[in-house]
């Protein structure tokens, strides 16, 4: 079986007309005159110019990238990052972009201002971006109101809630933000992420310790392991920044518990490790990220013989790869910083280029090229 490629699809860019247009009125026009403006006012333009995006258009269906996972179809396996649309202000868009599911947060039981300005800043050299955002959000009671509206409307794109505590929370408290997150954003999500790994938040990543998440676990899901107890899936979002131990443990604590996935990666404060040199604080995201990412998904995977799947995130801007992380041993994939740079026609283009890359390798469905190069 043929590994994945390096090279560029041919069907990846031009198999829509319609793709290949918004990509060159993305580059030529929209992107340059975003880039002029500071990064955060950018995002809440094309968050706002995204909620008067006509709902629901088509979608990118093909019986090859269908699959089941935690008992629900996904049409596809493409997916947006949390971070991008944190108050879930633009739900129905991710949809009419060809997302097959979206995972919209941080979101906080309170609201919080988030770190003090500037907190986004683009490094256009290496397609990638570094933010010390902080959680900054309306809270939860807004964010399952916008979730719940657009269940009304009967989606097919799946939706998932990255939870996190309030910044101001004490750690004996963090397991009661988390509990009353799940509590109101649960019954309106299809699956919950844990963010324990976001280096913009004070302390939060020392819930990755296997002895600290099992008490996060324990806390804030009491009753968790009893059989037949009605609850949404449940994954911990973890950073590219673990060794290979650490991860083993994690691994085998997260399956103790009986958590139904892990998120890789969050962004990575090892900025040099992946090639990249700036002063700005916060956390890298981006192409840099990419390889360190399938290192991650790669570990996970053969730590957990498969049995744990995996969403995989860091470095997507192309069909290959997000192929390259499935093959890796990501059942799905997610992208932001990506879409930053390659602009909106880009889901269209990967879920088009990941049907053409199956063809190529002689696969009849995607959950056949998971974790086949693992």
């Amino acid at each position: 079986m043929a590994s994945p490629a390096s090279r560029r699809s041919p069907r990846s860019r031009d198999k829509t007309g319609g793709s290949s247009f918004i990509d060159l009125v993305w580059s030529r026009v929209a992107r340059p005159l975003l880039f002029r403006l500071d990064p955060e006012l950018a995002h809440r333009i094309v968050l706002t110019l995204l909620t008067i995006m006509p709902a629901f258009g088509r979608q990118n269906d093909s019986d090859v990238l269908e699959q089941n996972l935690w008992g629900m179809r996904f049409v596809n396996p493409l997916g947006l990052a949390a971070g991008l649309d944190k108050d879930a202000v633009a739900l129905a868009a991710w949809q009419t972009l060809g997302f097959g599911f979206a995972e919209v947060g941080t979101i906080t039981p309170r609201p919080q201002p988030g770190n003090p300005r500037p907190r986004l800043w683009r490094l256009p050299e290496h397609r990638a971006l570094i933010n010390r955002l902080g959680f900054p959000g309306l809270g939860m009671e807004v964010a399952a109101r916008r979730v719940e509206r657009l269940r009304q409307r009967r989606p097919r794109m799946r939706i998932g809630v990255n939870l996190g505590p309030n910044k101001d929370t004490p750690p004996e408290r963090v397991a009661d933000d988390i509990a009353a997150l799940a509590q109101r954003l649960g019954p309106v999500a299809d699956f919950i992420v844990i963010n324990i790994s976001s280096p913009n938040t004070p302390g939060l990543r020392e819930w990755q310790a296997p002895q600290h998440l099992r008490t996060l676990i324990t806390r804030a899901f009491a009753g968790r392991l009893e059989a037949g107890a009605n609850r949404p899936p449940l994954l911990i979002k973890l950073a590219p920044d673990i060794d290979s131990d650490q991860l083993r443990l994690i691994c085998e604590t997260a399956m103790e518990l009986r958590l139904n996935g892990i998120v890789a990666t969050n962004t990575t404060t090892a900025r040099e490790a992946v090639g990249v040199r700036a002063d700005y604080p916060g956390g890298l995201s981006g192409q840099p990220l990419k390889s360190r990412a399938r290192e991650i998904i790669s570990q996970i995977y053969r730590h957990a013989g498969g049995a744990l799947p995996i969403i995989g995130v860091g470095g997507v801007a192309s069909a290959e790869d997000a192929y390259g992380h499935i093959c890796a041993g990501a059942n799905l994939v997610e992208l932001y910083t990506g879409l930053i740079y390659e602009g909106p026609g880009l889901p269209t283009t990967i879920v088009d280029g990941l049907t053409a890359l199956m063809e190529r390798d002689g696969y009849g469905r995607i959950k056949d090229a998971v974790g086949s190069s693992a």
